[in-house]
């Protein structure tokens, strides 16, 4: 009997800072988008340019890594996933949406690069959903059913307890 295979490698640079939750249960996940770009000639010998985004997931501790390390322009290598949901929106409407759940994480980026991402095609269709959330300067409480302490300081984003399955998806 053979087996199955679903395995994504990208590599590209992220459109925005990541963003970090916790379930219910305490378990981090954290969402961010990498754009990858691809460059190739015609048979005219025109240059043409292709920006794809790929939606990334991750979780648990490699979720708290990803917040930690990754902000707006790193470049990455993502290995993982990809999985479909679908749900019905506020109106009713089914919606579906793909992810990478990613598995493993490389930054490509050194630390003077990270943040100065190139010109990449921003046309992301994503619909808005108001202002950023404000940052706050304390973290708030771990969620009471995780019995975990956090073992160092958390990153930069502070993360938000997912409240209901309103909140799904990201």
């Amino acid at each position: 009997m053979s087996k199955d295979l679903n395995k994504v490698q990208l590599t590209g640079y992220l459109g925005a800072d990541p963003e970090m939750r916790y379930t219910e249960q305490g378990s981090a996940v954290t969402n961010f988008r990498v754009a990858s770009g691809r460059t190739w000639k015609d048979r005219d010998g025109n240059k043409h340019d292709d920006t794809e985004w790929f939606r990334v997931v991750a979780w648990d501790k490699l979720g708290e890594i990803c917040n930690q390390y990754l902000n707006k322009g790193t470049r990455v290598y993502i290995e993982g996933r990809l999985q479909t949901r679908k749900w019905n929106d506020r109106e009713g409407i089914e919606r579906y949406t793909t992810e990478v759940i990613a598995q493993d994480m490389i930054i490509l980026s050194s630390r003077n690069e990270r943040g100065a991402a190139p010109d990449v095609d921003e046309s992301y269709d994503e619909p808005a959903e108001g202002p950023p959330p404000a940052r706050r300067s304390a973290p708030p409480p771990p969620p009471p059913s995780s019995g975990r302490t956090p073992s160092r300081p958390p990153g930069r984003n502070q993360p938000q307890p997912i409240d209901s399955d309103d909140d799904v998806p990201f």
